[in-house]
This record gives structure tokens, sequence and C-alpha cells, in this order.
């Protein structure tokens, strides 16, 4: 079976001069390792080290470890999002069977030998819970991603559209969580099967 995403191949948009690969080259580092073995445990010395950089280049473009955090989140965030709501937009298909694809979509990542979980999930699990920094960036992420599911929702004909959201929401949350735990990808066929009984109604009234 082919992976059709990998967050740590994901790319930075291409910028010119010798900074902008830098750049992206801590990007890039601090992704897969910040993915990996969690942000609190990755110092700046092992980032620079990774990306072949020198510790004054890295203050000089991001200022400060959390500023290089943030810039890894945005970057990852929209790399997900392009795949994921891209691969529900795919082709021609109603609504319902759009949203019937979330769960092998996700299997596909599940699958892939760099799923280290969901980095918003993992960034908020690993800071301090008083600061709603990471809270804030992880919530811009999901509002997009409902929105899109609630868009769905609504053409497919769901009386509550947001509700339907959320609850494939949590879905996929756990989802997430549980194949990172359990390194069984298989979780996502179990989460479809919750979110079939959810979408059957709405099925059976397009048919």
């Amino acid at each position: 079976m082919t992976v059709t995403f990998n967050p740590h191949k994901a790319r930075s948009t291409p910028q010119e001069g010798a900074d902008a690969s830098a750049r992206q080259r801590l990007i890039e580092a601090a992704t897969r390792l910040f993915c990996q073995y969690g942000i609190t445990a990755v110092g700046v010395d092992a980032v620079v080290a990774e990306a072949g950089t020198a510790k004054a280049t890295l203050y000089k473009t991001f200022g400060s470890k959390e500023k290089l955090v943030e810039a890894v989140l945005e970057r990852e965030g929209q790399a997900w999002r392009d795949w994921f709501l891209g691969e529900l937009a795919r082709g021609e298909a109603a609504p319902v069977a759009r949203l019937r694809r979330i769960f092998p979509v996700l299997r596909q990542w599940f699958c892939d030998d760099a799923f280290f979980g969901c980095p918003f999930i993992n960034a908020v699990a690993e800071t301090d819970k008083r600061d709603d920094r990471m809270r804030q960036i992880a919530l811009a992420h999901k509002k997009v991603v409902l929105e899109t599911l609630g868009k769905l929702a609504e053409e497919a004909g769901a009386r509550d559209p947001g509700g339907l959201a959320h609850q494939l929401g949590l879905l996929i949350d756990g989802a997430i969580v549980a194949a990172m735990i359990t390194k069984d990808a298989n979780v996502a066929l179990l989460a479809g099967e919750t979110a079939d009984a959810l979408l059957r109604p709405l099925a059976a009234e397009a048919a």
C-alpha cells in the first residue's frame, strides 16, 4: 500500500538565500526530533546538530526554541490539513462518502513507520497546562478541520452539522491517540465502524 502522507517528509515553502535554506533545515530537523522524542526532551543543541547549522543561526532565525516549536506546528498543521482534507475532497463522491473516507485515510497515516501521533496533541500534553499558547495553536488547527467536516455534514443533510463534526472529531482524536499508544493501525477501522453508525441515517436519507 502506498502511504500518502508522512509529516516528516513535508517541505517548507521554498525561499531564497542561505538564511532561508538554514531555516528550512532547522524546521525539518526539529520536526523529526520533536515528533519522535518530544519537544521537552529535545534541546536546541540536538536540533542544530541534526540540521547542520550553528546555534546562533537558530536564535537569529526564530528567536527562541518556543518560536521554533510554533513554526514546526504551523508547517506540520498545514501539510497535514492539505493531505487529509485533500483526500476527503478527491474525485467525485457524495458528501456522506467523503465523510466515510476519514478513517481509511487515517489508517494510511497510522501505517507509516514515522507516525508518532498528532504533533498538536503531543505539544499540549508536554507543556504547562496553564499556558494557553500551545492550546490555542492546536485549537486553530482543529477549527479548520471541524469546519470542513461540518460543511460536508451540512451538505449530507445532517440536522446538526456542527454536532456531527465534533463527534467525528472526537473519534479522529481518539483513533490517533490509540494508534500512537498501541501501534495498531487497525484502530482506525474500529473508529470507522462507530462513524458509520453516525452516518448511516444520512446515507439512508440520501438513498
